[in-house]
Order: C-alpha cells, then sequence, then structure tokens
C-alpha cells in the first residue's frame, strides 16, 4: 500500500509539472563541459573593474589622462603642393608613472616611399578601375609622401634624440618625465601634400583641371602625440591606413598662412577675421551669428568664381584658438563658397558652416548647413548639448572624413547642376554621419585604432534615427532588416564585431552597420526608448572628454537600465551567430475531464490502474468522437472552481481554442520572440516573449496559447525587427518553400 501511494504522490508530482516520464535504462555517463549557456555573465571576457574604469562603467575616482598643448606654425605652399610646420607641443604627464620616453604619431609616414601599407594588400585586380586610381596604382612613380622631420629640439633649443619606426617616433627623454610633471618641446617639419582623389586618402588637395585650382582638406598634418593609459600604456599602434586615430585633448593655438585669395576655415575658434575677411564677408560674418531660419552665405559663388580667376601671390595669416578638443584640421581653397546659420542648442548658439566649391551646386546650397543643424540638435537630443561653438561641412570629392568641429563630404551635382535622389540622399547621410562624430569619438574619445565599432558603430546609429527624424522614410541601411545578407554570409569572410579595425573583414558591415543595427534592436525592441535612451545618455556624458573602453560602454547600459544584457553582448558583439527562428509545429487540444491517452500511458508505466488516477483538467489532442464538443462547459472541477473564487462566475469567460506552439531556434543568436497572433475574425495579438525565454533550451521552447477565438496564423517577427536571416519559416501555416529555403535545405544536405 505504500509503495501504491508513493507512485501516485511521485506521479502527482510529475502530472503537475507537465513533464512526461519515461522508463529508462542505467544512464549513460557523459563528459563534464564548462558552463556554456547563452546567457552566462561576461566576466571572463571583460577587463577586470579598477579605479579607473569601475564596475558600473562610470570613470574611476582614480581615472586619469594626460594632456597635450599645441602652438603652431603652419604655411600652406599652394604653388608646389607643400605644407611647411613647427610645433611648440607642451605634454602634461596626469598619469600616476613616471615616463621615459614620448610617442608621438606620423600618420602622414603611411604615404612614405617606403612605406609598408602597399605590401600588406592582397587580392587580385579590382572590376573597374578609374583613369587616375590606375595611374596610381601602375603608371606613377610611388608618392614621395611622408613627414621630413628637420628638428626635435627641447624649450632651450637643445636637439632631442629620437627614433622613427615608421608611422611612430619616440621622443627619448634624458629622463622619467614624473607624475604631475610638464615636458616642452618643438618640432619643425615638412611634407608634399598628395592628391586624395586616386586612392580615396583622408587628406590632401583635389585638382581642378577646368580653372587651374586646388582644394586642399588637410589632416593628420602634424606629429601628434600617442594616448597614454592604464589600459593600453602608450597606445603606440602602427596606423596601416585603415583603423584611425587615438588622440589627447588639449589646447591648441594655430596659424595657418594661406595665399591671400583663400577662403579658409578649421577647428577653433577664428581670431583674426577682420584680416582674413573683406569688409563685406565680415559684415555677414557677424550677421550669420543671429540668423536662425535659413543659412546666410558669407561668401557667395559669384565671389568665389571671381578668385578662382586670380592666383595671388601674396598671402595672409588665420589665426585659430581650440580649446580643449581631440586634434586639428582645415579645409583651403580659392574656390569656396561660404554660407552659414546659427543653431539654438538649449539657449546656446552654434554655428552652423558649409563651405564647397560651385561644383557642389545647387545641392550643397540647398541641403549642406541645414543637415547640419539638424544633426546638432539631435545628436544633442540623444547625448548631450553640444558643447563647441561651431561644426563645419566641407564639400570634397569622394571624401567622408570627420574632425573636431569640422568634416569632409561628398555628394556632387552632375555638371550641368542636376542630380539624383540617390546622390542627394546620400550627401545627407554622409553630412550628417560626419557632422554626428562631433560627439563620437571628438568627444567621447574612444580608440578608433583598436575599436572601430565604438566610433563609427554607436555614430551610425544615432545617425540613423537623426535620419529618421529628419525624413521618415529615409533609406538609412542601418536597421536589421538591412543588416541580413551579411549575417548569413560565410563565416570566413565576417568577424566578431569585437575585432581590431585592422583585422576585420568586411569593413563597413562590421563596424558600422551592424553595431548600428544592433543597438536600433535594443532600443526598439528589447529595451525601449524610455530605458535605452536614460543609459546612452548615461554613458556619452559620463565619458564627455575621457577615453572610455568596450567594457564601459557595455556596463553603464547596464547599470543605468536595472537590465541584463551580457546575453546581447556576448551573441551580437563577440560572436559572428546569426538569427533565425521559425514555427516549428502548432498542435491543436482540447479541455476534458477524461485522462489522456499520455496520462494513461504515464500511469502504466508507474503501474497504476487508471480508475486510480486522479480526477482533474486535462487538455488533450486526442481525436475528438462524434457530436462531443470541442471544449465541454461541464468539466465540474473547473466549474465548481469557477463557483467558488468568482463573483460573477456566470460571465467568466472560459477559451475554447488551446494551442500548443513549437518556436525553434536555428541560429546561434538568442533575441526576444516576437509573434502575430491572427484569429478567424480578422483581429490580431502581439506578443513580445524576452529572449531568456531560450535561457533553459538553445533549440526549441513550446508555449500554450489559449483563446476564445480561433487562431489562423502565426507569424514570427512581421515587422523585420530582429535581422532574421530566413523568413520563410517564420510563419504558420506555412508556405509554400521559398527559393532561400530550398537553397539553404540543399546546403544542409
Amino acid at each position: 500500500m505504500k509503495k501504491i501511494h508513493f507512485a501516485i504522490f511521485a506521479f502527482s508530482l510529475l502530472v503537475s509539472f507537465s513533464t512526461i516520464a519515461q522508463k529508462t535504462e542505467a544512464p549513460v555517463v557523459k563528459k563534464g563541459h564548462t558552463n556554456d549557456n547563452k546567457f552566462k555573465q561576461l566576466k571572463d571576457e571583460f577587463a577586470t573593474p579598477n579605479s579607473q574604469h569601475t564596475a558600473s562603467g562610470a570613470p574611476g575616482a582614480q581615472y586619469t589622462q594626460q594632456q597635450v598643448d599645441y602652438t603652431m606654425d603652419i604655411v600652406l605652399d599652394d604653388a608646389n603642393q607643400k605644407l611647411f610646420g613647427q610645433e611648440a607641443i607642451v605634454y602634461h604627464n596626469n598619469s600616476a608613472d613616471a615616463l621615459e620616453y614620448l610617442w608621438v604619431q606620423l600618420d602622414q609616414n603611411k604615404r612614405a616611399k617606403d612605406s609598408k601599407t602597399p605590401d600588406i594588400k592582397g587580392g587580385g585586380p579590382e572590376l573597374l578601375y578609374s583613369p587616375e586610381k590606375f595611374a596610381a596604382d601602375f603608371i606613377d612613380k610611388p608618392f614621395d609622401g611622408g613627414f621630413h622631420i628637420e628638428a626635435v629640439k627641447d624649450k632651450s633649443g637643445k636637439d632631442l634624440s629620437y627614433t622613427i619606426n615608421r608611422t611612430m617616433m619616440r621622443i627619448n627623454l634624458a629622463e622619467p618625465l614624473a607624475s604631475g610633471k610638464t615636458f616642452k618641446f618643438n618640432i619643425k617639419w615638412w611634407y608634399n601634400i598628395n592628391n586624395h582623389v586616386p586612392q580615396r586618402d583622408r587628406s590632401g588637395y583635389e585638382h581642378f583641371d577646368e580653372d587651374g585650382n586646388n582644394l586642399y582638406v588637410i589632416a593628420q598634418f602634424f606629429p601628434r602625440l600617442c594616448v597614454y593609459n592604464n589600459v593600453e600604456g602608450w597606445q603606440n599602434m602602427q596606423f596601416w591606413g585603415r583603423s584611425e586615430f587615438a588622440l589627447e585633448f588639449g589646447n591648441y593655438v594655430v596659424n595657418i598662412t594661406t595665399p591671400k585669395d583663400h577662403i579658409l576655415n578649421a577647428t577653433g575658434v577664428l581670431k583674426n577675421p577682420k584680416k582674413v575677411l573683406t569688409p563685406t564677408q565680415l559684415a555677414r560674418y557677424k550677421e550669420a551669428q543671429t540668423t536662425f531660419d535659413k543659412p546666410l552665405l558669407i561668401v557667395t559663388q559669384e565671389e568665389a568664381e571671381k578668385a578662382e580667376k586670380g592666383n595671388s601671390t601674396e598671402t595672409k595669416t588665420w589665426t585659430f584658438d581650440a580649446k580643449n578638443v581631440r586634434d586639428f584640421a582645415f579645409a583651403s581653397s580659392r574656390k569656396f563658397i561660404w554660407d552659414a546659420m546659427a543653431v539654438d542648442i538649449n539657449g546656446k548658439t552654434v554655428m552652423a558652416y558649409s563651405l564647397y566649391p560651385k561644383e557642389g551646386n545647387p545641392l550643397w546650397e540647398q541641403y549642406s548647413t541645414k543637415v547640419v543643424a539638424h544633426t546638432l540638435k539631435e545628436y544633442s537630443k540623444y547625448t548631450f548639448d553640444y558643447p563647441y561653438h561651431k561644426a563645419i561641412s566641407v564639400h570634397s570629392k569622394n571624401q567622408g572624413m570627420e574632425y573636431p568641429q569640422i568634416c569632409w563630404n561628398y555628394g556632387r551635382p552632375r555638371k550641368d547642376g542636376s542630380y539624383s535622389d540617390k546622390t542627394r540622399d546620400a550627401m545627407i547621410g554622409v553630412i550628417t554621419h560626419e557632422v554626428g562624430h562631433n560627439f563620437f569619438p571628438m568627444i567621447v574619445n574612444s580608440d578608433e585604432r583598436q575599436w572601430t565599432w565604438m566610433d563609427e558603430g554607436l555614430n551610425s546609429f544615432i545617425e540613423t534615427l537623426t535620419e529618421l527624424s529628419f525624413d521618415k522614410d529615409f533609406e538609412t541601411g542601418n536597421l536589421p532588416k538591412n543588416i541580413v545578407p551579411y549575417m548569413y554570409g560565410d563565416q570566413s569572410n565576417l568577424s566578431p564585431i569585437m575585432t581590431q579595425g585592422d583585422n576585420v573583414h568586411q569593413f563597413g558591415p562590421n563596424a558600422y552597420t551592424k553595431p548600428a543595427a544592433g543597438l536600433y534592436m535594443l532600443r526598439e525592441t528589447i529595451m525601449g526608448h524610455e530605458l535605452f535612451d536614460y543609459a546612452f545618455r548615461t554613458y556619452s556624458q559620463r565619458w564627455m572628454f575621457k577615453h572610455p573602453t568596450p567594457e564601459d560602454f557595455f556596463r553603464s547600459m547596464e547599470d543605468a537600465s536595472a537590465m541584463d544584457l551580457d546575453w546581447f553582448w556576448r551573441g551580437w558583439f563577440y560572436t559572428t551567430d546569426f538569427n533565425d527562428m521559425g514555427v516549428k509545429s502548432v498542435e491543436e487540444y482540447r479541455v476534458t475531464s477524461t485522462p489522456t491517452s499520455e496520462i494513461k500511458a504515464l500511469a502504466k508505466s508507474y503501474g497504476i490502474p487508471v480508475a486510480q488516477i486522479r480526477p482533474g483538467i486535462y487538455l488533450s489532442k486526442d481525436s475528438i468522437t462524434e457530436g462531443e464538443p470541442k471544449t465541454p462547459m461541464d468539466v465540474v472541477l473547473l466549474k465548481k472552481h469557477i463557483e467558488t473564487n468568482y463573483e460573477n462566475p456566470s460571465t467568466v469567460n472560459i477559451p475554447k481554442y488551446f494551442y500548443e506552439v513549437t518556436f525553434e531556434k536555428l541560429g546561434g543568436l538568442v533575441l526576444p520572440i516576437l509573434v502575430e497572433y491572427t484569429y478567424e475574425d480578422g483581429t490580431k495579438d502581439f506578443k513580445h516573449y524576452p529572449a531568456q525565454i531560450w535561457s533553459k533550451n538553445d533549440d526549441a521552447v513550446k508555449k500554450v496559447i489559449a483563446s476564445d477565438k480561433a487562431i489562423v496564423e502565426i507569424h514570427i517577427d512581421p515587422n523585420l525587427e530582429t535581422a532574421d536571416v530566413d523568413t520563410s519559416n517564420n510563419v504558420w501555416p506555412r508556405k509554400e518553400k521559398s527559393e532561400f529555403d530550398l537553397k539553404k535545405e540543399a546546403l544542409q544536405n
């Protein structure tokens, strides 16, 4: 008797937990395994928190960073396309360490005759060459680029010992620079300016054969100090041409001498507008400071075309003062048209400027400065109020590059002035993106040489929101649906986002689109606007004018939202897994008080007679006998429960339809299941199952759906929010197999 009672007790427990027990043979001993659950915390992958980069993702009490101040005199030789410079540098050692040497970046050496950058590039011929690119690759002699260092001296004029290792120069100090001390030294240099058009270089000049003029966009033009911190020590990784720049903040005073008929703008406040602008231009310049409704021309197209015809041998010097910036760049040409518009950023006036040759019109006059203004407002909304006094968009062929307060952008109409919607939108997109870089990484100053996604990906995400607010139908290219072809591509040609930039396959999708699409998914689908926006602003404001790491971003997003997102970071950023969910099966059930065949089989396995099975309410998929209602209303126990526990039993709506839906996960990513249920009367119900639904089973999960209406369709991710690579299995009842489905099956077989 005791044995029977124990069996009944065990059986009742099994039934209550909906577990179907089976008789088993002797257990099979398997090897142990580590915790490979996809919801495992990222303790092993993350760097250990410390007093500078805390576990919350915020800068710690002992956080420090170096400061580097520059005073420069620059001469632009337009006749010979050379740049001459001398700089006085003050290096502030704010770290706790004594420094034996200083590392300086010589980025122009990437273009030196003995540069190894061309030698590391493999691959066959390009499918299509422009004449300039073909000549540069196969006909022209190697460009004589790179810095010519004429002198490196201390503040007293004594020569300093230095060693150049390609794009890096080590300044050998006579004695270590102690914590809290400064070191002053001077560098004199020059280099030949490259034509940036054939190789799409970030900096250089474009030559216009029609009028014989050059348009200069000048950056990476001076020896710059590397970052020193407690994460990398000296960030002196070589510049191979792709992964961009890690830089310290500092103050700049820069004097730039150009031909007298040039128009120039640069990082920083123009200190001598009266000396470099005509009285008419100066009056317009001042008027623009209070013009908020539309751009105002400071230099007109007529004036620029007149300047194109000259070639002044006289010079003038432009002086700029920039506080707390991480770099400096400038653009100069006699071809420039210049327009301006004041922007109100929460009560502070910021100037939006555009410089462009006549070849950019009418497109640039119509859109550029307005897009700059819109970008500043939108980015300020999602991060922090733009802290600088201006942002400049410069039109230059094939360009898309950013520097503090200034950027170069493509988007050129045809020669007759006409342009396609595609050209217009591409220009709007690149201006939004490059102006947006003022926030990431010019202010939130991540290490671009190591982690390209931290500036490009975060920036592309806010760019997406900004473009959609400019035009709700704008084709951003950064939505989850846009990354699907990349996600399901050849795994041998994919890299995790968390890969150093020089080693990344498919640089654009990896560093730009995938991070942007992932953050868009976090905001729209996983976290919601309120939680995401607060956390993103928290990260942005914590790390203004500082050097964050990936962990600082990941930790800040969780710290400020109370959401465990380690599963998302691991899957989306640390792997090349993709998402593929589907409706595997749908079983229809009915309510009955008669024990089901599964229950009877279970009872038999325990030796329990059917007559002794306890009374209950069962969901059964057994065949319905003729005349038997699908959901009988005379289930005694259910009626008794309702009559006992409900105030108005007669109004209680008992579901008539029950479905067991099995969702399968064929891809490696864990993500929420977004399901739209459509009923026989045409109404719909949307259900969001959190990603944690996969925490105990990584392959398939079942859900029981109760309804008073029959379900006629089940659709996973109907709005394409989760980058599902194969939507042919997302709908029940299944449609005919798609071409994609057949190809996938062929590959699997």
